[in-house]
């Protein structure tokens, strides 16, 4: 999933906590960049607004960190997937239940796979 720079630029605009550099958002895993990826295309979709996202971004954060994340920066990709996941199941896009099972399907699907394959969803992956 590639990245549309004007968007990128104008979500960093939106949402200061972004991590980036003078070129823009800065990532450390593929994933953090697809998920990020995802949620600007879900935005130019329509499905929320940025003021919407950055406050439920920070309600994600906040929990994170009641629940003892020492908020060093590491982490907050995985509160912009969990802020993904939660607004996309209150939208009414899926249920938490799907994303439980997708979830679950990848853990096991990286499971089986070796190290530096492409990891690949397969029905077998849904049956455990």
């Amino acid at each position: 999933m590639a990245i549309d720079p004007q968007a990128a630029v104008h979500a960093t605009v939106a949402v200061p906590s972004i991590p980036r550099d003078e070129e823009g958002p800065v990532f450390r895993e593929p994933w953090e960049a697809q998920a990020f990826a995802m949620a600007l295309a879900l935005h130019a979709r329509g499905l929320f607004t940025w003021t919407e996202w950055a406050a439920a971004l920070a309600t994600e954060i906040k929990r994170a960190q009641a629940a003892g994340d020492a908020d060093t920066g590491e982490t907050y990709y995985r509160h912009w997937l969990a802020t993904l996941e939660n607004l996309i199941a209150e939208k009414g896009v899926t249920t938490a239940a799907t994303l439980h099972r997708y979830r679950d399907a990848w853990d096991h699907a990286a499971d089986r796979t070796p190290h530096g394959a492409p990891i690949e969803l397969r029905p077998v992956d849904f049956r455990h």
